[in-house]
């Protein structure tokens, strides 16, 4: 194993506005909204510690304060909790602030993830890490970020996650020309396209949500001029280390996924995301699926009925 410098600090942007789901985010951060019982931020966090990145920084914006408070100690709670005997309940508050230690900087303004990533840069000084978006988040049974640091540490650079989609969805991602390697899970990246036209996209290999970056990322973000959208974009910053030489923290790697991911960043695929979480609950399974036999059965019953 080559001697890089090992992955220790994970960063977390969460200053988006969550538009997408008005008017529930007027004063809830998106971050927040509860996959069943637990907020979506949570199980992000949960993913970098179970691969072993327990110094986390939190990039935050205006009116997210109750994620810094999600993550610290509720001791009136606990307090009425353990009066209760409800012990239970009480190890489930516990558990998001006993996580990890938590950071916590704002975004002064919307201006893309490559900003918000550049907010870290005090934080994590000299040293590689891992991002990881909100939106998406990993099955904890496929160990994507663990691999990932794992090729960071093997090759140097900087690696990315690539999911492979259909043709008419590559427009809503950032895009990868890829080269292989000599492991069948591991491609070099060549250049990296944001939001192409399907006609114009070098591959159907996608960028999600989980990156690995070389430090050298936050000299080459501040000399990144804003792109589409009029944000600085991280896919631009990538595309410029992936042409830079090794020796001065340049290449980029991408680990294909195959496995599980969960989008929760549109009200559709949240639900789809609650669904199959509850669907997977041993507590609620029993009951959940039957009931929502029934109700698919009830609906189909209905449509065939407005149809005739």
């Amino acid at each position: 194993m080559a001697d890089f410098v090992p992955v220790q600090k994970a960063v977390v942007p969460a200053a988006g506005l969550g538009t997408r789901f008005l008017p529930a985010t007027k004063a809830t951060p998106k971050e927040m909204l509860p996959v069943v019982d637990k907020p979506a931020i949570q199980y992000v966090v949960e993913e970098a510690v179970d691969a072993g990145l327990t110094d986390v920084l939190m990039i935050t914006g205006r009116s997210k304060r109750s994620i810094e408070d999600h993550f610290d100690r509720a001791y009136e709670l606990e307090e009425a909790l353990r009066a209760k005997g409800d012990e239970e309940r009480l190890a489930a508050v516990r558990e998001s602030s006993d996580l990890a230690i938590m950071h916590y900087v704002r975004q002064g303004e919307p201006r893309g993830l490559g900003h918000a990533v550049h907010c870290a840069r005090q934080h994590v000084g000299d040293e590689p890490f891992a991002v990881l978006l909100g939106d998406d988040m990993i099955d904890s049974r496929d160990r994507l970020l663990s691999r990932m640091i794992e090729v960071r540490q093997q090759r140097g650079g900087s690696v990315v996650a690539l999911m492979e989609v259909p043709p008419d969805q590559v427009s809503a991602y950032g895009c990868a020309a890829i080269e292989g390697t000599d492991e069948d899970d591991v491609v070099r990246i060549t250049d990296l396209v944001e939001k192409p036209a399907a006609e114009e996209a070098p591959s159907n290999w996608i960028i999600i949500g989980r990156y690995v970056c070389d430090p050298a990322v936050f000299d080459v973000l501040e000399k990144t001029p804003p792109g589409r959208g009029g944000e600085i974009q991280l896919t631009d910053a990538l595309r410029t280390l992936a042409e830079m030489p090794r020796e001065q923290g340049g290449t980029v790697y991408g680990v294909k996924f195959r496995g599980r991911r969960y989008d929760t960043g549109n009200k559709l695929e949240y639900l789809r995301t609650v669904v199959q979480f509850a669907s997977e609950r041993p507590d609620l399974a029993p009951e959940f699926i039957p009931w929502l036999r029934e109700f698919v059965k009830r609906h189909d019953a209905a449509d065939g009925v407005e149809g005739s």
